[in-house]
């Protein structure tokens, strides 16, 4: 599917035209006459992808006899053979008057072709038109830029969905178009050249999604993946969406630096750039047309630190660093001493803390090779797709917006450049499936953390940081944290409390730059909570045998009685439940819930007295009202009654939900942790979330005659995590062949 096919496609589809267009001149005695068949838009460029839109204007100098026949007589038989056709029919006067006010109809002019009909009129006429429509740009740009932003908004960006539009989001064709547009009409340096090949990658991309999935279509769905990357020879999907990624990512940096050139605009065409006197910054560098310049006169095989430098301070000042300075490092730039000086790791911590500013920066960079040159550690990570929900961003892109979060937490701990430095290389395991992404990541980190010239305890609590960046968000969101063992599994693994401050810190950046799938107000309050604990515990200071309960709660717990309470959180609905305890009450909550059309995000129960203690936060089915507190006392009542039948309730969700398309997911895991917790084994279980999963997997795990003491839930995206506490019916602890006969019990109840 390379350029040579989308232009013989073109020149098949122009000979067929070509005929149409003759039979339908000569039936009516037109011949010679002042109308013609014109290309627009990407048919224009002659370049038809096979479920291509054919774009065609009937162009005419006016006063043409028969000229309703003559469009009929070439039409309808396009029509009848289905061809998709965007047709016009306009005299030139009318052409250059839409062209005038219509922004759309502007930039298809751009590419205007003659296919058939007068030639020689239609070469003057393709003449004018496109010169009326480069002169109008300039004033169509503020809306062009406009109408983009707003694009990019609904759109998305190209490299970091997981089921792309290969044209409308940024980094997409779209934005090539108006690229190249801009281009054939500005008088700024637009570097046409980085584009060219990630164009020819999305446009034959797009080319077989046409083909596998037998539609016009530019939406790029999970279940069409595997099959576009078989047809275009990718290793695996993985692969094709790095390509993907990799194409999208150079044509928003083209289009980015195309944009801060119109802001230098002189006068009032947006499209003169305007250079201004260099400003002298430092030793070496300059700030030019607000862009940070490495000097001419500096060279730059003397100063191994002058790339990171020149970084660091176009980061500070929020200006990017030049085009040309990239270019010139990725020529010129000599390696850094091993370990680094100094001032290079000073400058990298500059770089990186920085926060927003230095996104620009380092894409810019990582366009010219200049990142994977000075971590090659880097290279692997380029663009590497992380197909699952809670990722919004590419391995690389994520570390980077880690990082960007942890600039704004500096203050909150004694050592910033450690957290700076682990936030930036806290994913450097991924992509190596045989390992663990976070040991592997440790055993890289080390090596580079000598490189950049930190101490060896430095480097031992660098090391410490990748190792553990996900120990707290898991341990808070799947443990119980009144249970002393769980204060043991941090404390055991991080030696004192500036490294857990650090670690928190690190946490915090890692799940905002995840995204709110990953990381809510609630799991940030879990984690600061245990957080507490631990540095209470380091203290000398015993953590607490059970949670703190309000004087009305525990008056509650005592009497015995059902106590409902619904109030709104971050977004969802939070409910206190207090409820007679008894065998298998957590599923018999879990079941009434769902049967309210309540989907379960979190939940935490915990026994008192002969009460079981419960808060939930749920969201409810959209258009529907939530349950009042009167309406789900009653559904409970009725449950603890035996008077409400939730199997059935459950089922026919279930079959519902079956019924809608889905991903393909991996099978349920379900594991036993007998360390884990004190007097109680946990039994904890991943997999794909679905309505009812709570109340399937706790009924399963009732039967098989065990007390479940306590539950964790957390739902993050598409994937549930089910923490629970489980004891033998009187209280004893399991035995390792008993707890892996229930979990073997769970795992086949829940494929």
């Amino acid at each position: 599917m390379a350029t040579r096919q989308r232009r013989d496609r073109s020149d098949s589809v122009d000979k067929e035209l070509t005929d149409l267009f003759r039979v339908a001149l000569e039936s009516n005695n037109a011949v010679g006459k002042e109308i013609a068949l014109i290309a627009v838009g990407g048919y224009g460029r002659a370049e038809l992808s096979p479920g291509s839109d054919l774009d065609i204007v009937i162009l005419h100098g006016g006063a043409i006899e028969g000229l309703a026949e003559i469009v009929n007589a070439f039409l309808y038989p396009l029509w009848d053979s289905g061809r998709a056709i965007d047709h016009s029919v306009r005299n030139l006067s009318e052409m250059k008057s839409v062209i005038s006010s219509d922004l759309k109809v502007a930039l298809g002019a751009l590419n205007a072709r003659y296919i058939a009909g007068n030639q020689s009129f239609a070469e003057r006429a393709v003449t004018d038109i496109s010169t009326q429509a480069k002169k109008r740009m300039p004033s169509f740009l503020p809306e062009l830029r406009e109408m983009t932003q707003e694009r990019h908004q609904r759109q998305g960006e190209l490299a970091y969905l997981l089921e792309p539009d290969l044209k409308e989001a940024r980094g997409g064709l779209r934005d090539v178009t108006l690229i190249r547009a801009i281009a054939e009409c500005a008088e700024i340096s637009v570097p046409l050249d980085r584009v060219a090949s990630a164009e020819s990658s999305l446009l034959n991309i797009r080319d077989a999604l046409h083909e596998v999935s037998g539609r016009n279509k530019d939406q790029l769905f999970f279940v069409e993946q595997d099959k576009v990357a078989d047809l275009l020879k990718f290793t695996n999907a993985d692969e094709l969406m790095a390509e993907v990624a990799r194409s999208a990512r150079t044509i928003d940096f083209v289009l980015e630096l195309m944009w801060h050139q119109s802001d230098h605009q002189k006068g009032k065409n947006f499209l003169k750039f305007k250079k201004t006197k260099a400003k002298s910054l430092e030793l070496g560098l300059s700030l030019e047309s607000n862009e940070v310049v490495i000097t001419d006169s500096f060279n730059i095989a003397d100063d191994p630190v002058i790339g990171l430098r020149a970084a660091a301070t176009a980061a500070q000042l929020g200006v990017p660093l030049s085009l040309g300075s990239c270019e010139r490092l990725a020529r010129e730039m000599v390696d850094l001493p091993t370990p680094w000086p100094k001032t290079a790791r000073a400058e990298l911590v500059r770089l990186i803390g920085a926060g927003a500013a230095m996104v620009r920066v380092w894409e810019a960079l990582e366009q010219e090779g200049v990142i994977s040159r000075i971590f090659p550690e880097w290279n692997h990570l380029r663009s590497l797709p992380q197909r699952n929900v809670l990722h919004r961003h590419t391995v690389d892109r994520h570390m980077v917006e880690t990082a960007v979060k942890a600039a704004a937490l500096t203050r909150s701990v004694h050592r910033p450049d450690l957290l700076l430095i682990a936030a930036l290389f806290h994913d450097l395991g991924k992509g190596f499936a045989e390992r663990d992404h976070s040991d592997y990541g440790a055993e890289l980190m080390a090596p580079l953390a000598v490189r950049l010239g930190f101490a060896d305890d430095e480097v031992n609590i660098l090391t410490l940081l990748v190792k553990h960046h996900l120990l707290l968000s898991a341990t808070a969101t799947r443990r119980d944290l009144d249970d002393p063992a769980t204060i043991s599994t941090v404390t055991s693994a991080i030696p004192d409390a500036q490294t857990l401050e650090l670690l928190h810190a690190l946490s915090i950046a890692d799940g905002e730059a995840t995204g709110k799938a990953a990381w809510s107000d609630w799991k940030a309050t879990l984690v600061s909570s245990l957080v507490h604990r631990c540095q209470a515990a380091m203290s000398g200071i015993l953590p607490a045998q059970q949670r703190d309960l309000s004087s009305e709660d525990i008056a509650r717990a005592e009497s015995g009685e059902l106590h409902v309470a619904l109030r709104t959180g971050d977004g969802d609905f939070i409910i206190d439940i207090v409820i007679p305890d008894r065998t298998g009450v957590l599923a018999l909550v879990a079941g009434v819930l769902s049967a309210a059309r309540c989907n379960v995000r979190s939940a935490r129960t915990r026994s008192y007295a002969q009460s079981a203690v419960m808060t939930w936060n749920v969201v409810v089915d959209e258009h529907l009202t939530p349950p009042s507190e009167a309406d789900l006392k009653a559904l409970l009542t009725d449950a603890l009654n035996g008077k409400l039948d939730i199997p059935s309730r459950i089922a026919e969700r279930i079959r519902n939900f079956r019924m809608l398309p889905g991903i393909p997911v991996p099978p349920p895991m379900v594991e036993v942790l007998n360390d884990a917790a004190t007097g109680a084994t946990v039994v904890e279980v991943r997999m794909h979330d679905r309505p009812g999963l709570l109340y399937t997997i706790a009924s399963a795990v009732t039967a098989t005659k065990v007390e479940i003491k306590a539950a964790i839930v957390s739902t993050l995206g598409a994937e549930a995590l089910d923490s629970l506490y489980i004891t033998e019916l009187n209280g004893a602890a399991l035995s390792s062949e008993r707890a892996q006969s229930i979990a073997k019990e769970l795992q086949e109840k829940l494929q």
